[in-house]
């Protein structure tokens, strides 16, 4: 590889490095999950953080925000009566000028919280749909763009489900990823408790990187290598999803390219130009795992109790079915293609 790709990269992957630092200054023990957050945030991905309440996600996306210069958060809260235009703006009639002015919605922000994005009815959900795929709104026939970068993570409550609207697995699959934070361990949680008796440390956040190399941090992730040996496992480890048992409906070419594109960013943060099998593997659930609709019947002929078992169980059938290439394959090969550039 030539130096200056080479500085390139370096530059990218220490912007990446004091996101994922900055925002671990308020969110305590979690570093793997605001890594995979960065990394998604970085192949200009989309998060589903589907937790119980009181787990830091508002804290994470309030962080993400804060430790971007001149970088703006919003929050919609979802709810039954949430209408479209509350997300993305209405045109208002001022009758000073005899014209309609239009009045952006929380969603021309750089990141966004949708929090309980399934208590929202199914047309404001479409309404996000485009401004996720598109990266734009439109209202009354006018196409706007929205900010760049643009994060959305949207956050679910797996526990109570009365009054909420599930989301079609096209919106599912417009996700990067699906995560969550979980509870902090005992030590971490005190740690919490004495940092806030007298603020929220969100408060003393300051930002850590310009929007300017975010937009580096994002570009800097299709310079990454991927082996060939890997696009090919990455298809067949998609396509091996619609082949098992107990799965309705495999993932989509969206997951592979989802899958690829945040290897990628992993292994940019990792430290490494090129992506290894073990970025793939490890990525598997946190990509693929929304994307599949389950049979209901299977999780009895499984003898399983949860969602999560279940994924666990066809990702190891997946990887049975495509067994990855070795493990030094990639290395080798990005070794001789950096050579050769």
């Amino acid at each position: 590889m030539a130096a200056t790709a080479e500085a390139a990269l370096a530059a990218a992957r220490d912007v990446g490095r004091r996101l994922v630092a900055n925002v671990e200054k308020v969110v305590h023990g979690k570093h793997d999950e605001v890594a995979l957050v960065v990394a998604a945030f970085a192949a200009s991905g989309h998060v589903l953080l589907e937790d119980v309440p009181g787990t830091a996600k508002t804290v994470l996306a309030r962080a993400l925000a804060a430790s971007i210069e001149g970088g703006t958060v919003q929050r919609i809260q979802g709810t039954p009566d949430l209408q479209p235009t509350d997300a993305t703006g209405l045109a208002v009639f001022d009758p000073r000028s005899r014209e309609f002015e239009f009045r952006a919605g929380p969603l021309f922000a750089n990141v966004i919280l949708v929090d309980e994005i399934n208590r929202a009815m199914p047309r404001t959900q479409s309404a996000l749909l485009e401004a996720m795929a598109e990266r734009q709104v439109t209202v009354d026939g006018t196409t706007r763009p929205l900010p760049d970068p643009f994060l959305l993570l949207a956050t679910e409550n797996p526990i109570d489900l009365e009054g909420t609207f599930p989301l079609p697995e096209a919106q599912l699959d417009r996700f990067a990823i699906r995560t969550a934070l979980g509870y902090p361990d005992a030590d971490q949680e005190v740690r919490i408790l004495l940092e806030q008796r007298q603020g929220h440390p969100l408060d003393d956040l300051r930002a850590a990187v310009t929007i300017e190399e975010t937009r580096t941090l994002r570009s800097a992730v299709g310079d990454v290598y991927v082996d060939d040996l890997l696009l090919r496992w990455i298809v067949d480890l998609v396509r091996a999803t619609r082949e098992i048992e107990g799965v309705l409906l495999g993932a989509s070419v969206r997951g592979s390219l989802a899958l690829q594109r945040i290897a990628a960013a992993r292994a940019l943060l990792d430290g490494r130009d090129y992506v290894s099998p073990e970025d793939v593997s490890a990525l598997f659930l946190p990509v693929l795992g929304h994307r599949l609709r389950l049979d209901p019947t299977a999780f009895a002929d499984a003898g399983v109790a949860s969602r999560e078992e279940l994924l666990e169980r066809i990702r190891t059938a997946s990887l049975e079915r495509a067994p990855a290439p070795p493990a030094d394959a990639a290395a080798l090969a990005a070794t001789a293609a950096g050579g050769a550039r």
